[in-house]
């Protein structure tokens, strides 16, 4: 479904990442706020919750396609929105180790490669390609995590999805410093522990609580030019 073009008034949202968790309940709130939300699966052809939720919101969700692990499909999808303006870009990928307690001495290179690129090297490629559909003066921004602060790193464990994380943090650092001067808001969102598949069911946090608090700080963060690393409600994460 695409969205008409008399609905374009009202603000917009380029959700990269939004089949499941954090990025699907990301977009039912932006939704339930009356934005419009271009919201991307991996695979088009496979029913999804995204899928569900684009018809309770009609007219409010648009399904786009891409898998940022492919630099092909993230210029496609640049191509395909070239003629569009959003007023914000969120990034949201990741994924972690299986084995979460093995440390950096002892993961494969190969699950090394698969992290790294999904969770530092992808999202980036995402905001430099698509950066040229987002508001001279809106917000790009990706979704981190705590775990990615250095300084915040007292007790180790989680290492390999901590060190990508701590990478992705790096390289917004460079695009900001890249592109200092500028009117767009650019901000790392450390969400918290959330029960996601990812974040598992012992995380304290319910999705339903965190992501309104998250969408929140994304709205606040809106017209503050520069880099932020904040965590839901808003505060600073060390670096």
């Amino acid at each position: 479904m695409t969205i008409s073009d008399s609905d374009h008034s009202r603000p917009s949202l380029l959700l990269v990442g939004a089949s499941r968790g954090l990025g699907l309940a990301i977009t039912a709130e932006f939704a339930k706020r009356n934005w419009i939300v271009v919201a991307t699966v991996r695979d088009r052809g496979q029913p999804s919750a995204l899928h569900d939720l684009a018809r309770k919101y009609a007219g409010r969700i648009e399904i786009e396609t891409v898998d940022i692990t492919q630099p092909e499909q993230i210029g496609a999808l640049r191509a395909r929105l070239v003629s569009r303006s959003f007023d914000m870009l969120f990034v949201n990928a990741g994924t972690a180790n299986r084995n979460q307690d093995e440390t950096i001495a002892d993961v494969s290179t190969e699950e090394f490669v698969r992290v790294m690129v999904t969770n530092a090297l992808s999202p980036m490629r995402a905001v430099e390609n698509l950066q040229d559909v987002v508001k001279p003066a809106g917000l790009i921004g990706i979704m981190s995590s705590g775990q990615g602060s250095v300084t915040n790193n007292e007790k180790g464990g989680h290492e390999v999805y901590r060190g990508t994380k701590a990478a992705l943090n790096q390289y917004m650092r460079s695009y900001a410093a890249r592109n200092a001067g500028g009117a767009r808001a650019l901000v790392l969102i450390a969400p918290g522990w959330i029960k996601t598949e990812l974040g598992g069911a012992a995380a304290p946090l319910a999705v339903e609580e965190a992501v309104p608090q998250v969408v929140d700080t994304l709205l606040e963060k809106q017209s503050k030019p520069g880099l932020e690393y904040l965590d839901r409600m808003g505060k600073a994460v060390p670096w």
